[in-house]
């Protein structure tokens, strides 16, 4: 069998057929289980050791906000707007509208009010994905309270369980109040979080949720932020965006210590699940639940998406893993096992995915205090008020 065949269970990384075997078969039920089957970790030694994830911890305490108070729900959202504003800079949208017509073209019978309520689409089902990973980090940060053998951490990751459910609060009531309601959970993304609670390993939950989900979020945001004018979602994800990069901080400062005592051969356990991880948030964002929705054939739509020769898209995909690769580096993923002519396996198959450049980007380890923005609000209104 094939690497891929073996971690990702399809022939190669953009074998479009095994990318839309992932399905998701019980759209319309309310509740998923997912089997979990890590022990429950008690420690009676309560003396606060790691003073990195002390000062984390104060800092989480301090910054803790309100979607009630802290968000003004009564701004008027134009939903046309804010879905052009997050479509228009999509490079996929871009090519497929400039495709000719013919047999090969999936949308030949478009018009323009076909190409408006993909856009509109597509902006539910963009906001819908992060509010389901949002009730995926919230589900995980309380499995790590219950696993993590750390007092320090246990202390910490309660913080954020309450973060993470604030998220799921607001983008639930944005996309409920603003954007007429949400889609289902991606097909991608449910395996990606089906695999991170199944793993009874409490390191795992953290390099799943911490680095590889809460990573990619983190970069979405900021790219989502610099784009949109919309006051609201401008503020939310402000806020939002100051919550996850101290969770990503978290799993860096937390897993620095766990993977500096593993094996060779553990850490390319870790390395493996890092890499099936991108991979999963990768094709997630192939939206097949949108292609699907607009009724035409979701397997070339795909497949011209993944061969789209236009390098802004293949920019696009490579800005999303801005915060992952860098982490993975400080954790010593990338590199874990090379010897003299071979590099580390991680690092190839980043290579591969042509992400590996962002390797000395700032890990979040070192920037979370930057992106505070509530720490930043308060302190201007005091001086205001001063």
């Amino acid at each position: 069998m094939t690497l891929d065949e073996t971690i990702l269970g399809r022939r190669s990384l953009d074998d479009v057929e095994g990318i839309l075997a992932v399905t998701n078969t019980d759209t319309d039920s309310v509740a998923h289980v997912t089997p979990n089957g890590a022990d429950t970790v008690f420690t009676w030694d309560y003396s606060r050791s790691r003073p990195a994830l002390g000062r984390l911890y104060e800092k989480a305490k301090a910054s803790q906000w309100n979607a009630e108070t802290d968000l003004d729900w009564s701004i008027d959202v134009d939903p046309d707007k804010v879905a052009h504003e997050m479509t228009a800079t999509d490079p996929n949208i871009a090519y497929l509208r400039s495709l000719p017509k013919g047999l090969s073209n999936p949308m030949s019978s478009w018009g323009d009010s076909e190409w408006e309520t993909l856009v509109g689409e597509f902006n539910r089902w963009r906001l819908s994905q992060f509010l389901h990973g949002e009730q995926g980090a919230l589900v995980c940060t309380a499995k790590i309270v219950e696993t993590v053998p750390w007092i320090d951490a246990k202390y910490y990751a309660s913080t954020q369980v309450m973060d993470e459910a604030r998220h799921v609060e607001v983008f639930a009531r944005y996309l409920d109040t603003k954007l007429g309601g949400e889609y289902p959970v991606n097909a991608h993304l449910r395996m990606l979080l089906d695999d991170i609670i199944a793993d009874s390993r409490w390191d795992m939950t953290y390099l799943g949720m911490q680095i590889m989900v809460e990573g990619l979020a983190l970069a979405a945001f900021g790219f989502m932020h610099m784009i949109t004018t919309d006051e609201l979602l401008k503020k939310l994800l402000r806020y939002v965006m100051s919550d996850e990069a101290r969770h990503v901080a978290f799993g860096v400062l937390s897993l620095q210590e766990a993977y500096s005592q593993m094996t060779s051969a553990e850490l390319r356990d870790r390395q493996e699940f890092a890499y099936e991880a991108a991979v999963r948030m990768r094709d997630r964002f192939l939206a097949q639940e949108v292609w699907e929705r607009m009724g035409v054939d979701v397997r070339r739509v795909i497949q011209l998406i993944l061969e789209n020769p236009r390098p802004e898209a293949d920019l696009f995909r490579q800005l999303l893993f801005a915060k992952i690769v860098p982490n993975c580096k400080k954790l010593g993923l990338l590199d874990a096992g090379a010897t003299n002519g071979h590099k580390g396996w991680l690092r190839e198959r980043f290579e591969e995915m042509n992400v590996i450049q962002w390797e000395d980007h700032a890990d979040t380890g070192e920037e979370y205090a930057d992106l505070d923005e509530v720490a930043k609000d308060r302190a201007a209104a005091s001086t205001a008020a001063s």
